[in-house]
């Protein structure tokens, strides 16, 4: 699960597609997106029960799971992002795609531990290290922190990408789009639950590995499958060959410094924050047990590990066939570089019938993706609305498993709203601060809160508090006066000229303070904090 962060975003790019194509990519999207859409609904909760809502009665097993979780990691924004970050940037692109596969590594670590103690949100974990109000407020905030930017983003992406395969053109036909997916979505969530996610995760994760297979295999066929040649040939058309595997190109206009500084920082954003982001920690809790938490981890790095590999071919594909300057002229954000691709490889203009199933699958599978990737971040951030502010604080846990449920789904349809709006309002905007912000919190804010929380007996509540709010804190206060918010033509506000911090990654900084932070509340502060060998109260047996 990549965000654009990994490129700046911008005007979508155009596919030299004959109206018969653009009809069957229509008629594509009819035929295989309303029954999927069907069957997540129908696959929903039987009964209102928080259990099955949330983590659809703790019952998948290890492969199940593990299907799950790479459609959770595989976002449209990766399959994308990672394409043109290889096109673009070569070598560059190659390490943000390992830096992809090496966040499950983290997970893997936490997987166990977050399954033992966790419920139904991270504002469940942290409060069986200190309870009360003002954690469960905490957690829900920096939840929705990192929640809101992505979903925006992705929401953003799905607007421009969708529009461009329809030959639909314009900020309105962006903007209409967009309003669609998010009733779509809002739809999924509120009547599907977890249990239609995990459906809608694995059509989507079958449609993903079927459509990177079959590009990549025509792609190398027309290479007569050598990869040096294909290598060899996307090394000319990316404009700059010289430099095309080596490091360096990504943060190439900064100085010296500050170009290792943010390549570091990318790094250990994406590997930190990808594996703590709230969606995906929490779709932990759907395994029967910690080991079956962990198995699935393993599991999930095998898939995502060759979707990666497959990728980066596509990349590769992209400034062989296509060629970086011609990415970059059409899109500046290079996200489009798949689509043109595959535009080439199926004919463009010239496609007959018969060529025009791999626009079709691309197709669907990039819609099917941002679908069921935005599903499951409004359905984590609906259980910080419902279940930590609705539920433990405004109710004090005094209501009923009817009542949480309907809460859930009337915070699905707020989040989802609020997601829409936002997405409409800034459409067109440079999504880059945004995508860089959502992770930036999740490993600035989440990932100390989570290995103290999970780790050290000697953590306390102010603790807790400290490394949430600090973290949150140094985390937005950084990007907001780095060069992604304002001050050059890429930045959010260009016109804007607050940008005194260097560094466009800020994680080096924020995720330092967090964990000093953390570490400072706890030993001057009274302690505050449940026994570590307490089990949970597993979701079944509370009583409402």
């Amino acid at each position: 699960m990549l965000p654009q962060m990994l490129l700046a975003a911008g005007a979508p790019g155009t596919l030299d597609l004959d109206a018969d194509t653009r009809s069957w990519v229509l008629v594509g999207f009819l035929t295989v997106i309303v029954p999927i859409l069907l069957i997540c609904v129908l696959n929903g909760p039987e009964r209102d029960r928080v259990n099955d809502f949330y983590t659809a009665g703790r019952r998948l097993r290890p492969v199940q799971g593990a299907i799950v979780l790479s459609g959770v990691y595989l976002s449209a924004a990766t399959v994308l992002g990672t394409t043109g970050a290889v096109a673009v940037f070569g070598f560059d692109g190659l390490f943000i795609a390992l830096c992809t596969v090496l966040s499950l590594g983290v997970l893997l670590l936490l997987a166990g531990p977050l399954r033992e103690r966790g419920s139904y949100t991270l504002g469940d974990t942290f409060a069986l290290r200190a309870p009360g109000p003002a954690v469960r407020i905490a957690a829900a905030v920096v939840t929705l922190s990192a929640c809101i930017p992505y979903l925006i983003v992705q929401l953003s992406g799905a607007g421009r990408t969708t529009a461009m395969l329809l030959g639909l053109s314009g900020a309105g036909a962006e903007q209409t789009v967009i309003v669609m997916i998010g009733a779509l979505v809002v739809c999924a969530t509120a009547f599907g639950g977890m249990r239609g996610m995990i459906a809608l995760q694995i059509i989507k994760t079958v449609f993903v590995l079927a459509m990177a297979l079959a590009v990549a295999a025509v792609l190398l066929h027309r290479f007569h499958w050598s990869a040096d040649s294909l290598i060899d040939t996307a090394a000319r058309g990316s404009g700059r060959p010289e430099g095309y595997m080596r490091p360096g190109l990504r943060f190439a206009a900064g100085g010296p410094v500050e170009s290792t500084l943010d390549f570091i920082g990318l790094m250990i954003t994406v590997v930190l924050g990808v594996a703590c982001l709230p969606h995906v920690a929490t779709q932990l809790n759907t395994a029967p047990d910690p080991a079956a938490a962990r198995r699935t981890v393993r599991h999930t790095i095998g898939i995502v590990g060759a979707v990666c590999l497959v990728t980066t071919v596509m990349g590769f594909g992209a400034a062989a066939v296509v060629g970086a300057p011609k990415i970059l002229a059409a899109d500046p954000g290079a996200t489009s570089s798949l689509l043109m691709l595959t535009g080439d490889l199926a004919g463009g203009s010239s496609a007959q019938t018969g060529e025009a199933w791999l626009i079709v699958l691309v197709a669907c599978a990039v819609f099917l993706t941002t679908l069921a990737v935005v599903a499951s971040v409004t359905l984590a951030a609906a259980g910080a609305v419902a279940h930590d502010l609705v539920t433990n604080v405004v109710r004090r846990g005094r209501t009923t498993e009817g009542r949480e449920v309907a809460a859930a789904r009337i915070a699905s349809a707020l989040v989802g709203l609020l997601s829409i709006f936002c997405a409409v309002w800034v459409q067109g905007w440079n999504m880059g601060f945004l995508s860089t912000l959502s992770l930036a919190v999740a490993a600035s804010c989440l990932l100390p809160a989570l290995v103290y929380a999970l780790f050290w007996r000697g953590f306390t509540r102010r603790g807790l508090l400290w490394t949430l709010y600090g973290g949150l804190g140094s985390a937005i206060g950084l990007q907001v006066c780095s060069p992604v918010f304002s001050g050059n033509p890429m930045a959010l506000v260009p016109e804007w000229h607050i940008d005194w911090f260097p560094l466009q990654t800020v994680a080096l900084v924020s995720l330092p303070v967090a964990f000093l932070l953390g570490w400072l509340g706890s030993v001057t502060g009274r302690r505050h904090t449940a026994p570590m060998a307490e089990a949970p109260v597993e979701p079944d047996v509370l009583t409402y």
